[in-house]
């Protein structure tokens, strides 16, 4: 099991505590056309091992399509933090970028999922 982390949004609003599923190695971007205008690498975390340690007021919800994905931004900065996943409802993707202490250029090159021709869509 790894350690939990800190995760935050730019102005501080809001803050998470994240034990991820297997640390930084699950770290992945995706195509479809959400994520790509978005461009943040996301890595997993089960939906128990996702804390709201402050801030749950501050966050807003964005939905399309389907409705099964959730998507959370800060009211404030506009930073996204982290979603419910379409592929896999019972884990959150939490922006790797809001990991305290962790720079994703440090990661190299991040692999993609293909988020166009979703599995859900078949």
């Amino acid at each position: 099991m790894t350690q939990p982390h800190k995760a935050t949004c730019h102005c501080g609003a809001v803050e998470l505590r994240v034990t991820l599923s297997d640390d930084l190695n699950t770290a992945r971007r995706c195509d479809c056309s959400f994520c790509r205008r978005r461009g943040a690498a996301a890595v997993s975390a089960p939906l128990a091992d996702v804390e709201i340690v402050k801030g749950g007021e501050n966050l807003t919800l964005y939905q399309w399509g389907t409705g099964t994905a959730k998507h959370y931004f800060c009211k404030t900065c506009g930073i996204y933090t982290h979603h419910q996943r379409r592929s896999n409802p019972k884990e959150y993707g939490i922006n790797l970028g809001t990991l305290q202490g962790v720079n994703p250029r440090d990661l190299g090159d991040i692999g993609w999922v293909d988020g166009i021709n979703h599995p859900s869509d078949a």
